[in-house]
């Protein structure tokens, strides 16, 4: 199992308690701005995943993950799974289901950039199920 990540191109930042409950695993956040553009350097320890979630809003909205470390995973709700390496970029519309964290053996780091909206929201639902998770290679 990969233990660490070669090289970081942000500060990893401190445990994502905030999120946590969120998280499947431990996961950190370095917020890098939240002026204009919100971005957050989050960095997932193996096997670390987020919960599905949807991003919400009333127009524009949505992600955009920029990979810079690592090997993980992104899955839209009935599609099948991504693997993402560094160098990757999602664009997540606004209204999708998904979920998105490291492979079981290696680190994964990615900015989350907040695409601006009108009257957006995060909401947060159910954890990815173990065994779906489990049999991504």
């Amino acid at each position: 199992m990969a233990n660490k990540i070669e090289y970081e191109v942000f500060p990893r930042g401190g445990e994502n308690t905030a999120y946590a409950r969120y998280f499947t695993g431990t996961s950190y956040l370095n917020m890098l701005t939240t002026q204009g553009v919100s971005i957050g350097n989050v960095t997932f320890k193996p096997g670390c995943r987020n919960n599905w979630h949807i991003h919400h809003a009333k127009s524009g909205g949505g992600q955009i993950l920029l990979v810079t470390g690592g090997r993980g995973w992104y899955q839209e709700w009935g599609q099948p799974a991504r693997e993402l390496h560094t160098g990757d970029v999602v664009v997540i519309p606004a209204g999708v289901k998904h979920w998105h964290g490291a492979a079981r053996d290696s680190w994964f780091v990615h900015l989350a950039v907040e695409v601006p909206g009108e009257e957006t929201s995060n909401e947060w639902l159910e954890p990815v199920d173990d065994e779906q998770y489990g049999a991504l290679d």
